[in-house]
């Protein structure tokens, strides 16, 4: 069953997010590059992991500005980090949630890390998966003594 979607207003885009569970802590999940809200309920083995989170947690899922079901972004005004993050705040505050636990997947990684150095009395604890630091693009990294 897909939970129901709702929009936060942020700025002058609305954000799509779904709540799921009633947990005892907040989690905002924030995917990768994109997402799509009622698509990912599709994908066995994604809702098994989004059910299984809402079993000890109230689950924040949304779609970042430009994906999914968010409003979408000209090209020529892509989001920056900040928009984006300011998305993170409009979701949890359109949930009711003062405080939780950020939980980035790559691309999220950053931009949950800067949510959570911003926001610090609205984040609970911080978690990255398969996130990055800094992007390295096509250079040839060696392994070994360099001559």
């Amino acid at each position: 069953m897909v939970p129901a979607t709702h929009y936060a207003k942020s700025g002058d885009v609305h954000i799509a997010y779904q709540v799921v569970g009633d947990g005892p802590i907040d989690l905002v999940l924030v995917h990768g590059w994109i997402s799509h809200l009622e698509y990912q309920w599709e994908d066995p083995a994604l809702a098994r992991f989004l059910n299984r989170l809402a079993s000890f947690s109230r689950l924040i899922v949304f779609d970042k500005r430009g994906t999914g079901l968010s409003d979408r972004v000209a090209e020529s005004a892509l989001p920056t980090l900040e928009m984006r993050m300011d998305d993170i705040r409009a979701v949890m505050d359109a949930a009711g949630s003062n405080r939780a636990v950020i939980f980035g997947i790559s691309e999220g990684g950053p931009l949950s890390t800067l949510f959570a150095a911003t926001y610090p009395g609205r984040t609970a604890a911080l978690i990255m998966y398969g996130a990055y630091a800094k992007w390295i693009s096509h250079r040839r990294l060696s392994v070994g003594p360099h001559t």
